[in-house]
């Protein structure tokens, strides 16, 4: 455990960090799932507007860092393209 007072600062702060970027991860993967789902729904109007409601979360979460930016792209490449493939 921390002893001095800066070091048990920190350890507050990683802690609020951490809840903060579980709450965003955990929301990120609930829009990609849903982002999935209506993919292999194919259903036009729910597709895009699940596709569009993922990438915002895929995006927001890589601007706060809690994924990188070349992840969030992989992801939301491999999402349209899935619903492209899907469409056509």
């Amino acid at each position: 455990m921390a002893q001095h007072k800066s070091a048990k600062k920190r350890a507050r702060q990683s802690l609020k960090r951490r809840a903060g970027n579980r709450h965003i991860r955990s929301g990120l993967r609930t829009a990609v799932k849903d982002a999935r789902t209506a993919i292999s729904g194919g259903v036009a109007e729910e597709t895009s507007g699940a596709l569009r409601s993922a990438e915002r979360t895929i995006r927001k979460a890589a601007s706060k860092g809690v994924i990188s930016k070349k992840q969030a792209s992989r992801t939301v490449s491999r999402l349209a393209k899935s619903a492209h493939a899907a469409g056509a």
